[in-house]
């Protein structure tokens, strides 16, 4: 059965539409009104094979802040919802990805309790229209809505889109594993019987 998730968000600050399926083929449509988001979220599908479509409409005559971390709480809570009860999946998953010059390290456990370490060091303030501040408050938003224990870490890096899309290609991956199935496993990965 197909584990996916359709939820709405909306606030004064934006309003916000998602519709995964964690079963998918890697197919995103995406549209945030920041474009480079839109790259990494589009990337972020087809490299875990999610299908993913997000809608955002923020304020960004403000600045990005509400869109982009907005967006991480809708993200979330569609990953939570589509894991359903979790029986069977490997909860676990690491990725070491390379892109070009960057290194990118990211663990995830699918553990139900938020946990956030994030350590990048990024030289420029924006890439295109996305402020490299706001990659840490998007996945910071993610882990806490979905429920995630989520550790990011730059290894090496120069280029700040390459930095950036090793990281959230590297989150894909990661997730793609932990929400796998094995069919070794009988209800949940836990000796406390659920998760």
């Amino acid at each position: 059965m197909e584990r996916y998730a359709s939820i709405k968000r909306t606030t004064k600050e934006t309003d916000i539409a998602a519709a995964l399926s964690l079963d998918g083929a890697g197919n995103g449509k995406i549209s945030s009104g920041i474009g480079f988001l839109d790259h990494m979220l589009e990337g972020f599908a087809r490299h875990g094979f999610f299908d993913l479509t997000l809608t955002v409409k923020g304020d960004l005559h403000v600045d990005g802040h509400h869109s982009v971390e907005d967006a991480g709480i809708v993200l979330g809570a569609a990953i939570k919802e589509a894991l359903g009860d979790k029986k069977g999946i490997r909860r676990y998953g690491s990725c070491i990805l390379p892109m070009d010059d960057a290194l990118a390290l990211c663990a995830v456990d699918l553990c139900g309790r938020p946990y956030f370490a994030f350590d990048c060091n990024f030289s420029a303030d924006k890439v295109g229209d996305l402020d490299t501040e706001l990659v840490r408050e998007f996945f910071y938003a993610v882990s806490y809505s979905a429920g995630m224990n989520l550790h990011i870490k730059m290894l090496s890096g120069i280029n700040n889109h390459h930095m950036i899309e090793a990281v959230f290609k590297a989150f894909a991956r990661a997730l793609d594993e932990a929400v796998g199935r094995d069919e070794r496993i009988t209800g949940v990965l836990s000796t406390k019987g659920s998760l």
